[in-house]
């Protein structure tokens, strides 16, 4: 019941400008019993307009019994780096980041809504428009202002997944997850001197999210602009 209520407040946010969604990532793993409440709240962003939400299974908790059947090790390195550009030591779970700048607890409703409003209606540099044509998918990207060096990131996601966890802390649940990152690839580099245009393999029926984020030294920083394609 208090999953719902903390989905039902989030749906009460007012949806953010579509010039510049709120991409939030969501740390997560079938082994942490802190995790829940997290993945319902992902759940609840994943509703709203204007908010790209990202569900990123690691496995630095498979040891204590389950492996995370969504879990993969390129998802744990993400968060990691992250920690290493906020000069961080440690990761933990359930963590969010959103757009790349913000870090907050993953469960803590009240801050991920405060968060939330902070980033709505922020303004973009970029005009990123994506465009799916079969197997392909067109990526064509123009700078309005200066920009940082950039990596274009491609993410497929799965909309839905609902798991029965065995074994762990969470034993005996059925978790529903919401926006699944399958797979995320590094595409190419920008950095806005001329119109971005490329293309990308994009087979299979699932979404796609684009996010054209700064790369400082090889850690991830801000993401500057997101579009997703269904």
């Amino acid at each position: 019941m208090r999953h719902l209520a903390i989905v039902a407040a989030l749906l009460a946010v007012p949806a953010v400008a579509e010039e510049m969604p709120v991409v939030v990532e969501l740390f997560t793993s079938q082994g942490c019993s802190a995790c829940p409440p997290a993945d319902a709240i992902l759940a609840g962003l994943a509703e709203l307009d204007g908010v790209i939400a990202l569900s990123l299974h690691v496995d630095y908790w498979d040891y204590l019994g389950w492996p995370d059947s969504l879990a993969q090790p390129a998802f744990s390195a993400r968060q990691e780096a992250y920690a290493r550009a906020a000069g961080e030591r440690m990761v933990y779970t359930p963590q969010i980041v959103m757009n790349g700048a913000d870090r907050m607890v993953g469960g803590d409703a009240m801050a991920v809504m405060e968060r939330l409003r902070a980033h709505s209606g922020v303004s973009t540099p970029v005009d990123l428009r994506l465009t799916r044509d079969g197997a392909t998918l067109r990526i064509e990207a123009q700078a309005t202002g200066p920009l940082p060096p950039l990596s274009v990131h491609l993410v497929r996601v799965r909309p839905f997944e609902s798991v029965t966890i065995e074994k762990g802390e969470n034993a005996g649940l059925t978790m529903d997850y919401r926006n699944v990152v399958a797979a995320w690839d590094v595409v190419g580099r920008w950095d806005g001197a001329e119109p971005l245009r490329l293309d990308a393999p994009l087979p299979g029926p699932e979404p796609a999210v684009v996010l054209l984020q700064e790369d400082r030294d090889g850690l991830p920083g801000r993401i500057v602009a997101a579009a997703r394609v269904d």
